[in-house]
């Protein structure tokens, strides 16, 4: 009985632990979890807290500062000797003295060349800008997990394609093992055949290989617990699998042109392009404002004695305008401005070639699009024949009217065509997907 209770246990443990570990990860979620775990995703979080602090503190240069302060000294003071009319008399003496004193105070810059108004724009554009930069990271980081989950969807079923073909070649080689045993076949189909499934035994494991290999690459890719068993399946996947619509999506993707618009509306890291050009912008407005007077004003109220119960018995306030200006600063002035010219000018040669970038990846990704649409209609033709081809093999050959060659041949070309349909397929959805991402509208 004590067996087993702990058998039971045992079993229950297990049945647990198992539960625990066996995790479903659909498409959403797996980038769910990307946006939290991935590292350039926080990284891009953190530029962005950055970049709030960087616009507070431009925003608090237009607010006058406060500071208060506070001090005690104490001084001790002795004597060994004192003179009386020319005369030493040895006495000693000490004296004790301390002195308090605290004060308050406040300034306010007044006119600063505009440098102020300057660093504020220039701190709201970075902030826009690092926004964007975000929200790209996320757009990449969404298209990565998708590419890699698709492609790693794709490797399962190439394996499935290759386990059915093992099984299938198996069976056929107890058939020629059994026809050979009566006489109706040569022994050198059963060496064949058994060359056969030997290759298709490297095949599967080749196969399972890739896929293990994919699966590790996109759990670290989404950054999650790599010691946990993942289970990535998405019934939204294998609707779109069944009902490919290529009328609808060359009707929606038909005018390259306008589509290229609609990237410069939505594309998030060519609107960071041109924040970054208006912040270089404000560099240069900040630049030339070292030229100008700047002019500030100040005022402090001070208390001190040296009895602190008497701190009030002294007081004093100060206020009063100060006007500073750099006549000549050795040409320091003049190298920020140059400095801050040529960064605007590097500014704007990035944001014309990302309108490039922006139409040639388009364009690519719609030839992309269009190819793979039609290599899904030539595998699927290619599959139809390739499935009949090996049907029409294997009753010749099981007849007498075929060689073991033709039906090798016709079931080699029946795993070729239905792995090419698979790629076919998920080239094609990986290909949308791509597009999406291409006009910045993945999201």
């Amino acid at each position: 009985m004590k067996f087993v209770y702990s058998a039971i246990i045992i079993l229950i443990f297990s049945t647990v632990l198992f539960a625990q570990e066996q995790v479903v990860l659909t498409l959403e979620k797996a980038v769910e979890l990307a946006f939290q775990n991935n590292l350039s995703v926080l990284q891009a979080n953190n530029n962005v807290d950055a970049a709030s602090g960087s616009l507070l503190a431009a925003y608090g240069s237009y607010l006058p500062y406060i500071n208060a302060s506070g001090s005690w000294n104490r001084t001790d003071n002795q004597r060994v000797g004192l003179q009386f009319e020319g005369v030493n008399i040895p006495v000693i003496s000490k004296s004790t003295t301390n002195y308090f004193q605290t004060s308050i105070g406040a300034g306010y810059t007044i006119f600063d060349g505009f440098q102020r108004e300057a660093n504020f724009s220039k701190a709201s554009a970075n902030m826009v800008g690092s926004e964007y930069n975000a929200t790209r990271t996320k757009q990449s980081i969404r298209y990565q997990i998708e590419s890699s989950y698709l492609n790693l969807l794709k490797q399962e079923q190439l394996v499935k394609v290759t386990e059915e073909n093992l099984k299938r070649d198996q069976r056929q080689l107890e058939r020629i093992t059994e026809s050979n045993r009566i006489g109706a076949l040569s022994l050198a189909d059963v060496y064949r055949q058994q060359s056969q499934v030997a290759a298709d035994e490297l095949s599967v494991i080749n196969s399972q290989n890739s896929f293990n290999q994919l699966k590790a690459d996109l759990v670290s890719l989404i950054g999650i617990d790599m010691n946990k068993d993942y289970q990535f399946s998405d019934p939204a996947i294998a609707g779109m699998i069944g009902q490919l619509e290529f009328e609808a999506t060359k009707e929606e993707y038909k005018n390259s042109d306008e589509l290229v618009r609609r990237a410069l509306d939505s594309r998030v890291d060519y609107l960071s392009a041109k924040e970054n050009y208006n912040a270089a912008t404000a560099s240069v407005t900040a630049a030339w404002g070292q030229y100008l007077p700047s002019i500030s004003a100040s005022a402090r109220y001070s208390l001190s004695n040296e009895k602190y119960e008497n701190l009030n018995d002294n007081r004093s306030m100060s206020w009063g305008i100060n006007l500073s200006w750099d006549i000549f600063d050795r040409f320091l002035t003049n190298q920020a401005v140059q400095t801050a010219i040529v960064s605007t000018k590097n500014s704007e040669t990035a944001v014309k070639q990302q309108e490039r970038n922006i139409s040639v990846e388009v364009q690519k990704a719609l030839m992309n699009l269009e190819s793979a649409q039609k290599q899904v209609e030539v595998s699927q033709k290619g599959l139809k024949s390739a499935t009949e081809d090996r049907k029409i093999a294997e009753e010749r050959y099981n007849l007498g009217a075929g060689t073991l060659l033709d039906l090798l041949t016709a079931n080699a070309g029946f795993v070729n065509a239905s792995a090419n349909n698979i790629n076919a397929t998920y080239f094609y959805i990986t290909a949308k997907k791509n597009l999406d991402y291409v006009l910045g509208e993945n999201k």
